[in-house]
């Protein structure tokens, strides 16, 4: 409607104009792609619409307390990891930063991770820290993320470790009783110390040259104590806040709330972002967070999949709602359209970008 009007009126068609316009025509694709897929699982007797009224209506019998509770923990979470990145881009860019922001952008870019797909929102957040702090930079903005992803990257490793141990009979499996075969044994404790040495090797001369690369926008890594307060612990609380939203959805589907159910879906989570090519890995969340419940709790593949199915919806479209009132709060509507509209024209380039820049070193 807007650009018919720009059109008929004689008047150039603005890039804000043109994104709305690129993001309706993505928006309706995808609701038409859905629609025929819907229509033809049906004529081939599978009942699609008869699975979504199921669902729709276990959803809508999360108890309202839970719901509440749920979106109260979720806005903690993205609060307290905006402030870890408060942290690390006040101590880059000293008197340039605001709180709100900066934990504004972040939650745009949580928002848009839940409907775009490649974790355009994280562009979308680095972009916009570029716009906000006057002299930031892109590679600032860049080495800030990987400082903040630091505390994430160790307790996903720590994650994964506990999910490998938990699981009966791991070494018994995998490499067999070790005091029947102590050569054998040796041989790979040996082996794994020196893979890991070259791992650490290649791993510290990827961060010593990024750290050539953008040294301003992790400076605050040469302060451990600060990072440690600033950056570190508000992490940690995010963290704390996702295992809370977990617990009290499973509590909500009658799922058994223990340690071992709940990192289970954190680490199967974890698992669905990375093979997922969908907007919110949708489908893929569902089937990883079923097969984690079935292993470690044995719970029916249909209370999986609407436990599922409901977090990640509400939690979907709670992130949409605060990320917008945040951005009317602090931005206003008008400035706010304007900012993350060219962030998200800015982040589209860079993202295409890294891809082709990817794809030539792949080649050579």
């Amino acid at each position: 409607m807007a650009h018919d009007a720009a059109s008929a009126a004689g008047l150039p068609e603005t890039p804000i104009d043109g994104v709305r316009r690129h993001r309706l025509l993505h928006v309706a694709a995808w609701i038409t792609a859905v629609a025929v897929t819907v229509a033809i699982l049906d004529l081939l007797g599978v009942d699609v619409s008869g699975w979504f009224s199921e669902l729709w209506d276990q959803i809508k019998e999360v108890p309202a307390g839970y719901i509440v509770a749920a979106v109260i923990a979720q806005s903690g979470q993205t609060v307290l990891a905006g402030l870890s990145y408060y942290g690390i881009l006040k101590a880059a860019y000293p008197g340039e930063v605001q709180i709100a922001p900066i934990v504004t952008a972040y939650a745009v870019g949580v928002a848009m991770n839940g409907f775009l797909p490649a974790n355009i929102g994280t562009f979308v957040t680095l972009m916009m820290f570029v716009a906000i702090i006057p002299s930031a930079t892109v590679g600032g903005a860049i080495a800030a993320y990987l400082v903040q992803k630091i505390f994430f990257t160790l307790i996903g490793t720590l994650v994964y470790l506990y999910l490998f141990l938990s699981v009966p009979g791991t070494f018994d499996l995998n490499l067999g009783n070790l005091t029947e075969h102590p050569a054998a044994a040796l041989v790979i404790v040996v082996g794994g110390g020196f893979l890991l040495f070259l791992l650490g090797r290649i791993f510290w001369r990827q961060v010593q040259k990024l750290w050539a690369q953008a040294k301003q926008g992790g400076v605050i890594l040469s302060h451990p104590r600060r990072y440690f307060t600033h950056a570190f612990l508000p992490s940690l609380a995010s963290w704390g806040c996702k295992l809370l939203v977990i617990g009290i959805f499973l509590a909500a589907f009658a799922i058994p709330v223990t340690v071992e159910s709940v990192l289970w879906i954190v680490g199967s989570g974890s698992l669905a972002n990375v093979a997922s090519f969908t907007p919110g890995a949708v489908g893929v969340t569902q089937a990883t967070n079923a097969l984690a419940l079935s292993t470690c709790c044995d719970v029916a593949h249909e209370t999986t999949v609407a436990y599922s199915s409901a977090q990640q919806l509400i939690v979907t479209a709670w992130n949409v709602l605060f990320g917008t009132i945040l951005v009317v709060i602090v931005f206003g509507w008008t400035g706010g359209k304007q900012l993350v509209g060219g962030a998200y024209v800015d982040a589209k380039t860079r993202a295409a970008e890294m891809k082709a820049a990817r794809k030539q070193k792949k080649e050579a």
